[in-house]
């Protein structure tokens, strides 16, 4: 009689591949560090540069200098770029070439438990980076509130959304150059989701389309923590991104499991 095997645990399959991710970048931590370089220097060049010639800003009522409205954007932007490159890039690597999921479901793991383990990493490489940049903000003074260190478990939010999003969408992709699609949506993104601009800036019609997007939601949270003006709003915020991480990692779970079938 053949024994079968029971799957490890959910809790047992999410260590063991954050451990097999960490090990792999301790001999990878360029990566790492370049990540969490980009919005240091846009914070440096438009937050405390341009922000010079810009001046001051109101934000519901209070009046903030414009490298203190940009650093709340770039916390979500730190969350979003960490956990969204490692759920796109590395894995579309691991998925394609390496074929890490074929080998690790020839081990008594669930593709439910793997899922997740990636997904918890990628939040893990995010939430780093926004804890660093906030760091680097309250060294140079632009955190008025000790609010800020909430922007930590938003990070971890942030970072659920945007990795959950990132394995849905890689699932689709078939060749490294379907990655261009992928940056043409990020930019903009990056750039119009009230990152450095107030929401009443944009035409009217652009607004509506600006607040359904997850990282306008992101950098809300993020600005109403940092400006020490948390509210019922941020409720709303953080449901919309858990809601958007639990239903992209259900379609990718479903999406990998069909792939990993046929």
């Amino acid at each position: 009689m053949t024994a079968v095997r029971r799957p490890l645990s959910t809790g047992t399959t999410v260590l063991r591949v954050l451990e097999r991710n960490a090990l792999t970048y301790r001999q990878l931590w360029m990566p790492l560090l370049a990540g969490f370089v980009e919005p240091v220097l846009y914070l440096l060049g438009l937050g405390v540069g341009v922000g010079a010639l810009v001046g001051d800003i109101e934000v519901d009522g209070r009046t903030v200098d414009y490298a203190t409205y940009v650093v709340p954007g770039m916390i979500a932007a730190s969350a979003m770029n960490g956990a969204l490159f490692e759920a796109t890039f590395n894995f579309f690597y691991k998925l394609r070439y390496s074929k890490m999921f074929d080998t690790l479901l020839t081990a008594p793991m669930r593709l439910v438990d793997i899922l997740i383990g990636e997904a918890a990493f990628a939040v893990v490489r995010g939430t780093i980076y926004a804890a660093a940049f906030v760091l680097v903000a309250a060294l140079l003074g632009l955190t008025p509130s000790p609010w800020v260190i909430a922007t930590i478990p938003a990070a971890l939010l942030i970072g659920l959304a945007f990795s959950a999003v990132g394995y849905a969408l890689t699932t689709f992709l078939r060749t490294w150059h379907d990655f261009d699609y992928v940056n043409l949506v990020i930019q903009p993104l990056f750039l119009a989701s009230t990152t450095f601009f107030p929401l009443d800036v944009y035409p009217g019609w652009a607004q509506p389309i600006v607040q359904v997007t997850p990282l306008y939601h992101g950098v809300a949270l993020c600005r109403n923590l940092t400006l020490g003006s948390p509210g019922l709003a941020d409720v709303g915020h953080a449901a919309y991104l858990v809601a958007l991480g639990l239903g992209c990692l259900l379609a990718a779970q479903r999406r990998l499991g069909r792939m990993l079938a046929a």
